[in-house]
């Protein structure tokens, strides 16, 4: 296989930053100085970053109900808590998509940095459902706007499922599904159609479900659920 993609599976770099390594001069593949072209049988090869040796490790997958005002980062300049104070910080583990401070629910964090290029690039369309509470327009008015086409930065928000509920006080419940992760997606698309969004949360991601875990909780997955996420993005 690709260097970077040994590199991305040992959990030492999502493949993008591998390759940044590579271009730096500091991977080697039997003491011989690698290239973005170079590959390896990590079984058969040394493979080393700075003189230390990579070695494969068992992957970690958690699913994590990120609270409100916690940050999806390593650390915060202005001191707010991160993700990282509620899981167990081992390393290599780092996240699946960001969640903005303000947006609660799944956020899966991994230590195989390949599969987490993929769950995040548009290629493979993995699916993410969220839940909104919103306002602006009357529940008619807001079914009536979602089934319009979006645009947002000049490219199409394309959902793969909606559904408006009627909330209270004149608020409603938007349930949607889309197969991108841009910044801030779901409430600038809500925002074009005329709706601002009061809370958001995300439900799943790909054929992960928060179901009933607690806010500020964490939980490691199953087999059977990383299986199912590997074979999501064609890794099984």
């Amino acid at each position: 296989m690709r260097v970077q993609r040994a590199l991305a599976r040992a959990g030492v770099a999502s493949r993008r930053a591998a390759e940044t390594l590579i271009e730096d001069g500091v991977v080697r593949v039997d003491g011989q100085v690698a290239t973005l072209g170079s590959k390896v049988d990590p079984d058969r090869q040394v493979l080393t970053v700075r003189g230390k040796r990579v070695r494969e490790k068992p992957k970690r997958w958690i699913a994590f109900h990120k609270p409100l005002g916690v940050v999806t980062t390593a650390s915060d300049e202005e001191g707010r808590r991160t993700v990282f104070d509620f899981v167990p910080r081992g390393e290599g583990l780092t996240y699946v998509g960001r969640l903005d401070v303000m947006t609660t629910g799944l956020l899966l964090l991994t230590t195989d940095g390949d599969a987490v290029e993929r769950l995040t690039h548009p290629k493979y369309r993995v699916p993410r459902r969220y839940t909104a509470l919103v306002h602006g327009l009357s529940t008619e008015e807001a079914a009536s706007a979602v089934k319009r086409k979006v645009m947002v930065e000049g490219r199409p928000v394309m959902p793969t499922a909606v559904r408006v509920r009627p909330g209270v006080e004149g608020r409603s419940i938007l349930d949607v599904t889309l197969a991108e992760g841009r910044k801030h997606i779901v409430r600038r698309w809500a925002e074009v159609l005329g709706l601002k969004v009061e809370r958001l949360a995300r439900l799943s991601y790909g054929p992960i479900r928060l179901g009933e875990l607690p806010v500020g909780k964490w939980r490691a997955l199953t087999k059977a659920e990383e299986q199912a996420l590997y074979r999501t993005i064609k890794l099984s």
